[in-house]
């Protein structure tokens, strides 16, 4: 007896050990992945040999009260995810799999009779109120039930269960340790073969029901009332499960789902792309998450944002996949807007800083016709009015057919003829009054064609350009106006081809920004033309318009403007004819750019003309300029600033006098020492030895301070003289002399001629150079015409030197055969020299040159110019130069060295004055 009982003693530590263990792991909320052999007790088998033994009566039951602290559901082990798939019902006898629905619930049984006695009491009633069936086999339910109420309850149970069949509902019972412990029962009436009856208990701890019940219902609520399309998908990739919402989607019924493949119940181009994505989450387990895809044309076709995961049991087992698919085609097409106003702006930033710093018209109009192509539109063409392309003043009255238009901007994704026709650039454009082009330019309205009717409205019934758009199958077009300051300067017509989608109310409003922006660059371009068409005129005008070819010098010049458009230089050249054959050669540069330099530039050049008749040195010249810097500065509160170089060369005596102010220093080029004659005008230059002439500097125009200095240099025949501006040899990066360098090497080599000397000095320009105005003056000087009758005598300042002087006259007048000039000859060179003989007390020359007129230069020391003067009838002098202004063709006086030369021409007979 006593080891039966000790052996039930061990039964019982056992069991109660057991369910100890489950409800402390209940109440630590144990996982409920935690492996069931670990965490569940062993089952007490009951012996037979204790089977008679006598059953100590069960130890009075202590109530605990439940901690009023403890959060409710303390004991209730967490939720479990729902089994879903049907693959899970489809294991084969044998063992079943681990972590099923009934390893969860752990549903205790329990056999009563219809006293309420105890006759079977199985291992799961054990785990969960962790008393033994050797305990409890045979005696009363109640002795489990400590609450008199409760008690009361489970006989009105059993009684209602005899009476019906069968009762459900929650109890409370206490464990062997006496925690209560809230089960969900279910109570069934059972009659054996000999008709007695039996109550069958099924009891499960209420906290797990509850949790499995609230599983069920967030599965049914995200399953199938869930906005996102569900499904699930066995490792055959076949739909075992999908939701209301992903049929919809799909287009395919629930039932027709089921079995399926993705390929089998979506169109083949977006099944393909599904289906690699199911494959390979299946196969690495790697989760695919919000990948976007465009939907197939069903029911709700438009974008979808797909994920997929690969499910797996507790073991590890992989049992498929399990897919959420939501429409995101609200989101995808705001994005998309959102990127394609992006797109646009960046479109419209990308056009103005490609257009921001051109001023032609026609390059404007070409990028505009560039930029929308391919990202708006599939064909463009810019048609502008003639006068915004000429830099014209824009019309004031309204457009109609007569209105003159230019096609100068063109792009299009393709090539070939009908392009060609369409989109000839420089094309002149007619249009019918009631035309969509017409309409557009008279009221600036944009308008949105589309149809083969509205685009055979674009120009003119029977248009080839119109005919070739529909051979190119276009669509729909976009006729939009260019306008500045409420004017329409032109129209943008843009077309679209093919499969593409026609133009919106979108494409037109961004159309017009476009064209409006535009509109503005278009205007500046023209307002930039006229206006450099202006400075050109005014500059070109003070320019010289005829450079004369003097004797003895051969000349040849260009001129080049700056690339800073409006802002013209003011550089300038002249050549000027003296007396006695002798030829000025001016360069002069006015700093500053625009309009008032030009202006300034004129002036100068007028001034420096006016002194030059005067046959002023030029230093003295200079001076005069100078002097006369206030009065030719470009305004008020700016002073004159010029530089200037002023040569004159004397043919006769083969010398070069040269003054600069500031300037670029001239650059010589002596023949070499070759055999034979010297080169005559026309001819080719052989080239020689170049030197840069060493002059005083001087200070330039308006800067004063520094006197101006002449140097007289002796010549040799044929040699050539340049003189230029600084925008010829300075750049940004070299030094004055690297540039002065260059020209000297240029100029050292044969050339041609000295027309092709100034074209080889123009090559050598650099492209890095400021964009400055440049002038280049060519001269190359010789000792005049051959054979040319020239005489010269010096005479003493006596009074006997007049006689003298008119007996050489006569002679050498008529050794040359044109007596017919000695008397009036005679009687000027003996007043001039009768004046030189009065003041001066130095040699007297006198020389007579024979050209295309006859000239007298009396030359003597005294610096003072001579003063004509009117004489009263009683004076018996001061007639002497009245007879000269009389008599001679021209007269004048200049100073030579420290004196001065006074000259007279006559004409030849048979060129007198009323036959010139």
């Amino acid at each position: 007896m006593s080891s039966t009982g000790n052996g039930g003693g061990r039964a019982r530590r056992t069991g109660a050990a057991g369910g100890a263990a489950a409800r402390a792991r209940l109440r630590r909320g144990a996982h409920p992945a935690a492996p069931q052999s670990s965490a569940a007790p062993q089952p007490v088998g009951r012996r037979r040999d204790t089977a008679d033994a006598p059953r100590p009566a069960p130890p009075a039951p202590t109530p605990a009260a439940p901690d009023p602290g403890a959060p409710p559901g303390l004991r209730s082990r967490p939720a479990r995810p729902f089994p879903g798939g049907p693959s899970d019902a489809a294991h084969g006898l044998g063992a079943p799999p681990e972590g099923s629905l009934l390893d969860l619930l752990k549903v205790a049984i329990a056999i009563l009779d219809t006293a309420g006695r105890v006759v079977l009491w199985s291992p799961a009633a054990e785990e969960l109120l962790g008393w033994p069936n050797e305990l409890l086999v045979g005696r009363r339910i109640d002795d489990l039930i400590p609450d008199q109420e409760q008690v009361a309850r489970i006989r009105a149970a059993i009684q209602d269960t005899l009476r019906h069949g069968r009762w459900a509902g929650n109890a409370e019972l206490r464990d062997r340790n006496g925690v209560p412990v809230a089960v969900d029962a279910r109570v069934s009436l059972l009659v054996d073969g000999d008709g007695t009856p039996f109550l069958q208990v099924n009891m499960a701890e209420a906290a797990a029901v509850r949790a499995v019940e609230r599983d069920l219902a967030v599965r049914d609520a995200l399953f199938e009332q869930s906005p996102l399309g569900i499904a699930i998908m066995d490792t055959d990739l076949r739909y075992t499960a999908v939701n209301q919402t992903l049929a919809e989607m799909n287009g395919v019924a629930l039932a027709d789902h089921v079995g399926r493949t993705t390929g089998e119940t979506l169109p083949e181009r977006a099944a393909d792309e599904i289906t690699a994505i199911q494959r390979q989450v299946l196969a690495t387990g790697e989760p695919v998450i919000d990948v976007t895809l465009a939907s197939p044309v069903t029911a709700r076709s438009g974008y979808r944002s797909i994920s997929y995961s690969r499910m797996t049991d507790r073991s590890g087992r992989v049992l498929g996949i399990s897919g959420t698919v939501m429409d995101v085609t609200e989101r995808y097409r705001a994005v998309a807007k959102v990127e394609h106003a992006r797109r646009r702006l960046s479109l419209l930033n990308e056009f103005g800083s490609r257009v921001g710093d051109l001023l032609d018209a026609s390059r404007i109009a070409q990028e505009l016709a560039s930029s929308v192509v391919p990202r708006l539109t599939d064909h463009s063409a810019v048609i502008l009015l003639q006068a915004v392309a000429h830099g014209d003043d824009l019309p004031r009255h309204g457009h109609d057919r007569r209105t003159s238009l230019l096609q100068l901007g063109t792009a299009s994704v393709q090539d070939g003829p009908e392009v060609e026709v369409m989109l000839r650039r420089g094309a002149r454009i007619t249009f019918a009054e009631d035309s969509a082009c017409g309409r557009v330019l008279r009221t600036g309205v944009p308008e949105l064609l589309s149809g083969a009717d509205q685009l055979d409205d674009v120009t003119y019934s029977g248009d080839p350009k119109m005919q070739a758009a529909h051979d190119l199958g276009v669509h729909s077009m976009l006729v939009v106006p260019l306008r500045a300051r409420g004017i329409v300067i032109g129209l943008l017509l843009v077309s679209r081809a093919g499969y593409r989608e026609g133009f919106d109310r979108d494409d037109l409003a961004f159309t017009v920004e476009l064209a409006d922006r535009a509109g503005s660059s278009l205007d500046n371009a023209r307002l930039y033309a006229r206006e450099r068409t202006a400075a050109l005129t005014l500059q070109r005008t003070l320019l010289p318009q005829q450079v004369p070819q003097p004797t003895g010098v051969e000349v040849a010049y260009r001129y080049v403007p700056g690339s800073s458009g409006t802002e013209v230089g003011g550089d300038w050249f002249d050549v000027i004819p003296l007396p006695g054959d002798r030829t000025a050669l001016v360069v002069g540069d006015v700093m500053g750019h625009g309009l008032r330099a030009a202006a300034t530039m004129g002036r100068l050049r007028t001034a420096v003309r006016v002194l030059a008749a005067l046959d002023l040195p030029p230093d003295v010249l200079l001076r005069h300029v100078h002097e006369l810097a206030d009065d030719l500065a470009q305004g008020p509160d700016e002073a004159l600033l010029a530089t200037c170089v002023y040569a004159v060369f004397d043919p006769g005596t083969a010398k070069l006098t040269v003054a600069k102010a500031g300037h670029i220093p001239p650059v010589l080029v002596v023949p070499g020492g070759e055999d034979g004659e010297p080169t005559r005008t026309g001819g080719p230059l052989p080239g020689g030895v170049g030197r840069i002439l060493d002059l005083p500097s001087g200070a330039p125009l308006g800067v004063g301070g520094v006197p101006f200095e002449s140097v007289e240099l002796k010549i040799p025949e044929g040699s050539l003289l340049a003189l230029c501006t600084d925008g010829l040899v300075e750049s940004r990066d070299k030094d004055l002399d690297v540039g002065l360098g260059r020209l000297v090497t240029v100029l050292q080599d044969p050339h041609a001629s000295i027309q092709a000397a100034c074209e080889a000095v123009l090559d050598t320009m650099e492209q890095g150079r400021e964009p400055d105005d440049v002038a280049l003056l060519l001269a190359r000087l010789g000792h005049g015409q051959a054979g040319t009758p020239t005489a010269g005598w010096t005479l003493p300042a006596e009074p006997t030197a007049v006689s003298r002087a008119r007996r050489l006259v006569r002679s050498t007048l008529a050794e040359w055969n044109i007596e017919e000039l000695t008397d009036t000859a005679e009687l000027l060179v003996s007043e001039l020299v009768t004046n030189a003989v009065r003041y001066a007390s130095a040699p007297i020359g006198v020389r007579l040159t024979l050209g295309e007129t006859l000239l007298v230069e009396i030359s003597d020391p005294l610096p003072d110019p001579p003063r004509e003067r009117h004489a009263a009838e009683a004076d018996e002098g001061g007639r002497g130069l009245e007879l000269v202004r009389r008599l001679a063709l021209r007269w004048g006086a200049r100073a030579e060295g420290i004196g001065k030369v006074v000259w007279f021409e006559q004409a030849l007979p048979g060129n007198e004055p009323d036959e010139l």
